[in-house]
């Protein structure tokens, strides 16, 4: 039985969620995908099943253990190395999921006295791990979105005050999860080098998409190999389950022994690391993937009379929650898989639509999308 007076707290929340038009509930997927993060429609790809199962067979369907104790296989280490490759890194070190890998890394690395600088825009897994570093005694900075010219005061003005030997970490998304815009990390590199800061992008929804073999943002800027630490998701374009950080060997090593989230977590299973090698092959090898998505994106934004972003993300700003909880239902009678984006999701006046596109869809698909989303506009 839960407790009366926390029975009371748990129904007050729900009640002011209600009110606010913020309730939310798990349900299934149904309709046509134009709502997730499977960018290059290998979510259900044959070969990603039929490399998970042979991984299965041969590694068995779970790990039993943290890769410290017995939870590690030959086949996380080809994944690490070839994710490594990819990236263009010495090493690389797989984690459970993006929010662990964020949430573990930051505090792993920023102690007392030391500074870490966010982007206001960053994922809720960059900010938890950011909060985290305040607790340990460090300082958190948050630069408006996308502005280096900010991000350069703060750091100027810490270091200015910092105590001899405090080190800084800036933190980014490559591209934005809720707007699809993409970070200037030419000028990041060169400002962090600069200003001798550890630079940390978060390439959850750039990884497989950007870049000349899909290796991400980084590649399209070129900037390929020069940022200390790149962190990417497996369960995204590449349609398996599981996140990684790819940086130098001494990092890796710092990360084995000091990131919790690694050190006390199972390992990964088997069937998802095969299917996450599987599709790392498939996306360098197949690039017609890509240039579908996004050329789906770039004809998703004009017909709604936006400018181009370099993501198949394409948000659709209606302000009022209900707004957007009304233009969702209406999406999705018309048998389109779309949801309503809230606060605390963004920032308080801007919910939305988050659409986003996917090597499964077809043009006339996205045709459709835009005919139905006009006449639910015009309701």
């Amino acid at each position: 039985m839960i407790p009366p007076a926390w029975q009371q707290r748990l129904q007050q929340q729900a009640g002011r969620r209600r009110a606010l038009g913020r309730d939310r509930a798990i349900r299934p997927a149904a309709g046509i995908d134009v709502c997730s993060n499977d960018y290059l429609g290998l979510r259900r790809d044959a070969r990603l099943a039929e490399a998970a199962a042979a991984a299965a067979r041969a590694f068995g369907t779970g790990t039993g253990a943290a890769r410290l104790l017995r939870g590690s296989t030959a086949l996380h280490e080809e994944l690490e190395g070839a994710l490594a490759q990819w990236k263009g890194t010495e090493a690389c070190l797989l984690f459970n999921t993006g929010f662990q890998a964020n949430a573990t890394l930051i505090p792993a690395l920023v102690g007392s006295g030391d500074a870490v600088f966010s982007d206001a825009l960053n994922h809720a897994s960059l900010v938890d791990g950011c909060r985290l570093t305040r607790a340990g005694g460090a300082h958190l900075g948050i630069y408006r979105h996308r502005d280096q010219e900010d991000l350069e005061r703060q750091l100027t003005a810490w270091r200015t005050a910092a105590s001899p030997g405090a080190l800084a970490l800036v933190a980014t998304d490559a591209v934005f999860s809720m707007d699809g815009d993409a970070a200037d990390l030419p000028a990041l590199v060169e400002l962090c080098e600069r200003h001798g800061a550890l630079l940390l992008i978060d390439e959850a929804h750039a990884t497989g998409l950007l870049g000349s073999s899909g290796a991400g943002l980084a590649q399209q800027q070129g900037v390929h190999g020069r940022v200390p630490l790149v962190m990417g998701t497996l369960g995204k374009a590449l349609g398996s389950f599981g996140a990684f950080i790819c940086c130098g060997d001494l990092m890796r090593d710092h990360l084995v022994n000091t990131a919790r989230g690694f050190i006390f977590s199972t390992a990964l299973p088997p069937p998802s690391v095969g299917a996450a090698l599987a599709a790392v092959r498939i996306a360098q090898a197949e690039p017609w993937r890509q240039e579908k998505a996004l050329a789906l994106a770039d004809r998703l934004r004009s017909g709604l009379g936006q400018l181009p972003h370099p993501s198949a993300i394409v948000p659709v700003p209606l302000g009022p929650d209900a707004e957007a909880v009304r233009l969702a239902a209406l999406l999705q009678a018309r048998g389109f898989d779309v949801r309503a984006v809230r606060p605390p999701t963004v920032p308080e006046g801007s919910a939305r639509l988050r659409l986003t596109t996917g090597a499964h869809l077809e043009a006339a698909q996205v045709d459709a999308l835009l005919a139905a989303l006009r006449e639910a506009l015009k309701d």
